[in-house]
């Protein structure tokens, strides 16, 4: 009896050895591939910051202005003229409109007897 005991708690033993190899050489696999993942990111980290610096660098008028106007007459661009600006003052107002209150009380009367108005103009157009 006691020597069956001792022979299944051997094979428990060397069970649980090789499960904690298993586990120990998964871990290791994923430290790698966290490695890998950590350096991935911090690649791309500098390609976006070398490609802002880029950016920054062909939106400076000084490196646009020669491009322009060596494509000035293909693409039919004129320089601005200070004529083409207007004061702030100078932009014609919106017209003052008043709310149509028949309308809205009506709307809100349909809404509150259940009926809603959009659903009913929605149905109407789509058959």
């Amino acid at each position: 009896m006691i020597r069956w005991l001792n022979i299944i708690l051997l094979f428990a033993c060397i069970a649980s050895l090789a499960g904690v190899y298993v586990v120990k050489f998964e871990t290791i696999e994923l430290t790698k591939q966290k490695n890998s993942y950590t350096n991935k990111s911090e690649q791309l980290k500098n390609d976006i910051s070398m490609l802002k610096a880029d950016w920054s660098f062909l939106n400076q008028p000084s490196y646009i202005e020669p491009v322009v106007r060596r494509h000035q007459a293909d693409l039919g661009l004129d320089i601005l003229d200070q004529s083409q600006f207007i004061n702030i003052n100078d932009i014609p107002m919106r017209k003052e409109t008043s709310l149509d209150d028949a309308a809205l009380t009506a709307l809100f009367e349909a809404l509150d007897s259940g009926v809603d108005p959009i659903a009913v103009l929605i149905e109407a157009n789509s058959q």
